[in-house]
């Protein structure tokens, strides 16, 4: 079978959610596939070339780059349905969709798409007017429509897809998206942690957030939550423990920061900015807890990260996190600061519940594998 396999949400180089889920199954693909023939569809304007040598050195995978101005092939498919992203690779039985983007196909190709959430449906207010008018461009229902077969990365994303767009159950199969090896509990001896602490000037204890800076990761409420904490436990040991927020700015972030500035605890409050990839597992291993209160997610790589590395989790009971958690963690309402500090204050000074926190974070690792999530995606290929 030749399947086609967009790739353009890697222009951008970075390795946030979508990008982890589109090269750990992909990579899986071409790894245990191997009687299909594979070709990435990708397209950047400019000097945009991100690694793509997890592709590379696969006999069935070719890169077909094309160099289009983005605003006007993204003009041309909403507006033309021109180019059939099908045709311009040569033709295929299939065409993937790791994430929505502008898109048109030929009649002939079975198209499958996977949906990570609906965020910018339930929470608009918290998406730029430049990101809701792209999303409304776009048309994603009317894409999910036109697919043969829809991924939901959870069984929240496919209640949600469901209930909103009153699509057809059978046609959305979930797979849960896999976790990368490399998050794994590491060696207290390790020097990579060692300088990691010193590239990110990090503190001796902390809690730890990771992720995109913006509101709909309610990142106002872990300030409040922290700054009671630091009220609760002035001259306790756990006074100690400081707060550090790491990813890169989104929208809105300005906000916070003046929050920040503002806050009687703010010398106890450390923005790191973005975290190159290869750091991420020796910062989990680094923190103490790892909060992660977002309004609302698909899957949620972070949370799923932090178990694995062996860090203590507290994250939202809202939408797909209390299926990836499931007992391994601490969830909370994040809509109460209050509940978010009492569980801080609880998991940070109770060492028993720690270990059997950590002893089921651990057995939770097994539950989300890429090789899984592989076998799947196949398996949907042989039903189509």
């Amino acid at each position: 079978m030749r399947i086609g396999i967009d790739i353009r949400p890697l222009a951008a180089g970075r390795r946030t959610g979508v990008e982890e889920y589109t090269i750990g199954l992909l990579s899986e693909l071409f790894r245990s596939g191997t009687e299909h023939e594979y070709v990435l569809f990708f397209n950047a304007w400019g000097k945009a070339e991100p690694d793509l040598s997890w592709a590379e050195g696969f006999p069935n995978v070719t890169i077909r780059r094309f160099q289009y101005p983005n605003r006007l092939l993204n003009l041309s498919l909403w507006y033309l349905q021109y180019p059939k992203l099908d045709r311009l690779i040569g033709g295929t039985d299939v065409f993937f969709m790791p994430n929505l983007n502008f898109a048109a196909f030929s009649r002939q190709t079975k198209v499958i798409v996977t949906a990570h959430d609906l965020s910018f449906e339930f929470f608009p207010e918290t998406f730029s007017w430049k990101q809701r008018l792209w999303h409304f461009a776009i048309n994603f229902r009317s894409l999910l429509r036109r697919a043969d077969r829809i991924i939901a990365v959870s069984a929240s994303t496919k209640d949600d897809l469901v209930t909103r767009y009153r699509l057809l159950a059978e046609k959305i199969e979930v797979i849960h998206s896999g976790l990368d090896e490399r998050f794994r509990v590491m060696d207290r001896n390790d020097l990579s942690l060692l300088a990691v602490k010193e590239k990110y000037r990090l503190p001796y204890k902390f809690i730890l957030y990771l992720g995109t800076i913006e509101p709909r990761k309610n990142l106002g409420a872990l300030l409040s939550a922290f700054e009671a904490y630091q009220r609760s436990a002035v001259g306790d040991e756990m006074t100690r423990h400081e707060l550090v927020l790491a990813g890169r700015p989104g929208w809105k972030y300005v906000e916070l920061f003046r929050a920040i500035d503002q806050s009687p605890v703010r010398d106890k409050v450390h923005v790191i900015g973005y975290v190159d990839d290869a750091d991420k597992p020796a910062l989990y291993n680094l923190a103490s807890l790892f909060v992660y209160p977002s309004f609302y997610e698909g899957f949620g790589f972070p949370p799923l990260e932090a178990l694995s590395s062996g860090v203590l989790v507290i994250a939202s009971h809202s939408a797909s996190l209390p299926e990836v958690i499931g007992e391994a963690g601490v969830l909370i309402d994040p809509y109460r600061p209050d509940e978010m500090y009492q569980s801080m204050r609880q998991i940070l000074s109770d060492r028993d519940y720690q270990i059997r926190l950590r002893e089921r974070a651990l057995a939770r690792r097994s539950d989300f594998t890429w090789s899984a999530a592989g076998q799947a995606f196949l398996a949907l290929l042989g039903r189509l």
